[in-house]
């Protein structure tokens, strides 16, 4: 079986063992063999709305050997998954809004389940938002630099949110609070990057401009606080 992506590997890590898992949005499949072939998963369902990348996994588990302990399901979301069938649902390589989507509409489904590894591709702030005020919590996220992007990984529950500072919704607040160097990479980068721009456009006459300077300039305050926080 194919060695999985670093970003894989940090949401398979986040799997509790003896899991019986649900991965939404499967493609290859590759996640919930692995996770049953370690022994982590005692058992997995794999879903994905397209038939394609179904059939693919399908192929992938039946060469493992694995069809016994994989079941392989056609449906959007979370509409394949029955309340109780799962302890950890998976949900990775969506956008963000979308991600909140399934969890909305899959609301009875996902009461039910214990704990979910998220790993959303865009709007990462708005996940954060969104888990806090629906009665989720996050236990731990990863931060992971995999082929030259940089992808979250979040361990979520369902339980009540203390208090957050805008910092914790745009970076994460179990990242700030180990000091995760990988986050500390990207805030030092992202700092310089934003310097050079503010310098560019602050002088600008333009309104649109000021606008934006106005914009990422509270941004770079953002990762300056941040970085304070993790020295």
């Amino acid at each position: 079986m194919k060695k999985l992506s670093k970003r894989m590997a940090a949401i398979a890590s986040f799997v509790p063992p003896g899991s019986r898992i649900a991965d939404v949005g499967t493609d290859h499949g590759y996640i919930p063999i692995c996770l049953v072939q370690s022994g982590t998963a005692r058992s997995a369902i794999a879903m994905d709305v397209r038939e394609g990348p179904l059939s693919r996994a399908a192929q992938h588990v039946k060469e493992c050997g694995l069809e016994a302990q994989i079941r392989l399901r056609l449906g959007d979301g979370l509409s394949a998954l029955k309340a109780g069938e799962a302890d950890t649902v998976l949900i990775s390589g969506l956008g963000g809004p979308l991600m909140r989507e399934i969890l909305s509409r899959g609301e009875q489904v996902a009461a039910s389940v214990p704990c979910f590894v998220l790993s959303p591709q865009s709007d990462i702030p708005g996940v954060r938002v969104f888990l806090r005020e629906n009665g989720y919590r996050i236990e731990r996220e990863a931060f992971v630099l995999d082929e030259g992007k940089y992808y979250t990984v979040m361990q979520v529950v369902h339980g009540e949110t203390g208090p957050v500072r805008y910092i914790d919704d745009l970076y994460g607040k179990y990242l700030l609070e180990q000091r995760d160097p990988v986050l500390r990479e990207f805030l030092t980068r992202q700092a310089g990057r934003l310097r050079e721009l503010l310098e560019k456009i602050e002088d600008s006459p333009r309104d649109e401009t000021r606008k934006k300077a106005a914009e990422r300039k509270k941004e770079w305050e953002a990762v300056k606080e941040a970085l304070a926080v993790m020295t």
